[in-house]
């Protein structure tokens, strides 16, 4: 279960947000309880402040009558609301002027540093949830016993019932906060990560049906984001491993048709001599010798070409001229070319920089371009070769005028056994290996190989040859 990529998902994105939302929980709770208790103390001192300006006006001045302009001096230094009140809760003094001679509420919403002056009594004080008044001995005039001065908040911070309850409440918003954000995480973890995997569970059913051997599988693709990279590539690939399986097909079927009818040709003969209905006449020895040839020639070019593609192809760097090797080439077709009424015609510059190749590799690719030229140009034709140098390589061109290649069929012409008159008719072509072994020599030579036809005009087959390093 815990190998399944949507529970790892899951639980990679829940641990994310509860680490993170905790840590933010963890400093807010802190950090607030913190300014709470700093707020608390700097009010307990301001509260004092303003109770000991209260008192030093009382006992200097005449009264109550300069508590007043105390209360306003003060409200000016604080920037906040001063009322003063005696233990009967009349207001004795207020900033605003507003409240003077009437009685304060303890409920009241009004903002402001609030003192007592007076004895309040200790039950009425508990009961409207006040905090403990604070005693101070100073004898004031016309007052026959010390005065007691009840001030609003307590002496020691985080002690108060009223405050606890906050800092209580923060944290208990903040758990809350995290609870839910953790929920909504988790929906949201499942929503998303069900549309994310989704189209990979589609592609894993697709894998699953292509190992049982069914590469007709295709996946719709639904983005263009990773997701829809991945599901273009993965029908991409089985594209091509249908085909490849095509071509498997083919060249198996192609390979027993190569092989079973020179086979069948020599075993006729050879059972009409047994049975005395033929005789061994030179004719019927060189029909045999020429079967026996072209099994020769097929297993050569197979085995050659299984050599190339697997990397294993030993070959013998020189560094020649490749006007050389286009003559040895040539020189081995010219008898072919005339019997056919051929025109050869050759263009290669004498100044063309040397290259570092296999003579006998290359030469061997020249003359299956004429070979193939030959067997396509009808008689009257012209087969011509030239060569330049382009930057750091060199570009050879085999041209003919001959029927020309199909557009349907010019992508598939350097795949093996590939032949674009599906009888296979030895008239049209060969066994459809040697453009296949042209491009392999030709990559293995670090170079490139490309063609281009018009249909009832010709073909042309390009390749490219690094020049020689100085």
């Amino acid at each position: 279960m815990f190998y399944s990529l949507r529970i790892r998902l899951l639980l990679t994105l829940m641990s994310v947000v509860v680490i993170a939302v905790g840590t933010v929980a963890l400093f807010t709770s802190r950090a607030t309880t913190r300014e709470f208790q700093e707020y608390v103390e700097r009010d307990m001192v301001r509260t004092q402040f303003v109770t000991n300006a209260m008192l030093i006006s009382y006992n200097q001045g005449q009264g109550l009558k300069d508590l007043q302009a105390t209360a306003e001096q003060l409200a000016q230094m604080l920037k906040e609301r001063v009322i003063l009140t005696d233990g009967a809760q009349k207001v004795l003094a207020d900033s605003d002027a507003q409240l003077i001679g009437q009685r304060f509420e303890q409920d009241s919403q009004t903002k402001a540093v609030i003192v007592t002056l007076g004895r309040v009594e200790q039950d009425n004080l508990i009961a409207n949830g006040q905090p403990e008044q604070v005693p101070f001995n100073n004898q004031l005039n016309q007052i026959p016993e010390p005065l007691p001065i009840a001030v609003q908040r307590p002496l020691n911070p985080g002690q108060d019932p009223i405050e606890a309850s906050f800092i209580s409440a923060v944290n208990h918003s903040l758990i809350l906060a995290v609870t839910v954000a953790g929920l909504m995480s988790l929906v949201l973890t499942l929503v998303f990560s069900r549309r994310i995997l989704q189209p990979i569970e589609t592609l894993t059913a697709a894998a699953r049906e292509m190992e049982k051997g069914d590469l007709s599988q295709r996946v719709q693709v639904r983005s263009k984001d990773e997701i829809g990279q991945l599901t273009h590539a993965f029908n991409a690939m089985v594209d091509g491993l249908e085909h490849v399986e095509q071509l498997r097909r083919n060249m198996v079927s192609d390979v027993a048709h190569e092989l079973r009818t020179p086979l069948t040709n020599i075993r006729g003969y050879l059972e009409a001599m047994r049975d005395g209905v033929a005789d061994p006449t030179p004719r019927l020895i060189g029909s045999l010798h020429e079967e026996a040839l072209l099994l020769n020639r097929l297993i050569d070019d197979l085995q050659e070409l299984a050599l190339v593609e697997a990397g294993q192809l030993s070959l013998v760097a020189q560094r020649v001229s490749l006007s050389e090797i286009v003559e040895k080439a040539t020189s081995a077709v010219e008898l072919e070319l005339i019997d056919k009424g051929l025109t050869l015609r050759c263009d290669i510059p004498a100044d063309l920089p040397p290259i570092e190749v296999d003579p006998e590799r290359i030469g061997q690719v020249i003359r299956n371009l004429l070979n193939n030229a030959m067997r396509h140009t009808p008689a009257g034709g012209t087969i011509s070769i030239t060569a330049v140098a382009a930057d750091s390589e060199i570009l050879v061109e085999v041209r003919d005028t001959g029927s020309g290649i199909a557009p349907e069929h010019l992508p598939y012409i350097f795949e093996r056994f590939f032949r674009a008159d599906r009888s296979r008719n030895r008239a049209t072509g060969g066994a459809g290996l040697g453009l296949t072994i042209v491009k392999q020599l030709v990559k293995a030579h670090g170079g490139r190989i490309w063609a281009e036809s018009t249909r009832g005009l010709g073909t042309v087959f390009t390749f490219a040859l690094p020049i020689a390093a100085r």
